[in-house]
């Protein structure tokens, strides 16, 4: 054995390795699972400021009156034959995109059955149609006419 040699000394730094392995595993995992975890009625809700519909093709607009009738476009349907009128109109479409409107004095209960009607037959993004907010005066604006004067 030579004398001066370092080999007998512990290592003191940590190896991070195996650590950052294990983190890279858990991620995978949870990047897989999370997507099958959620729950509900899957929408794509639409900011109040949005918008208008685009143009490039006639859009699929259900709706629903006051009266609980509904419509895709202008053509009353029967809430029971709403799914299978939906699948015929949808078979030559290259979008699959359903626009939903509802009074807002409907149950919420009949909304989210129509919701559920749409989305059963096969529709991939389902937007829902609003109202954008009635313009508020802009109050800075008289401010700042004040402050030139």
């Amino acid at each position: 054995m030579a004398v001066g040699t370092n080999s007998d000394r512990l290592m003191s730094d940590i190896n991070v390795t195996p650590f950052v392995d294990v983190m890279l595993v858990l991620l995978i995992i949870f990047m897989v699972t999370a997507p099958m975890m959620t729950q509900g009625v899957d929408v794509t809700l639409p900011e109040a400021k949005s918008g208008s519909l685009p143009a490039d093709q006639e859009q699929l607009i259900v709706s629903i009156n006051k009266n609980n009738e509904v419509y895709i476009n202008d053509h009353i349907v029967d809430i029971g034959l709403l799914q299978e009128r939906l699948i015929k109109m949808l078979e030559g479409r290259a979008s699959r995109s359903v626009y939903f409107r509802a009074d807002r004095s409907i149950p919420w209960g009949t909304g989210v059955q129509v919701m559920s009607e749409i989305r059963g037959a096969g529709v991939e993004n389902l937007g829902i149609v609003t109202e954008p907010p009635p313009a508020l005066p802009d109050e800075n604006k008289g401010n700042m006419q004040k402050a030139k004067s």
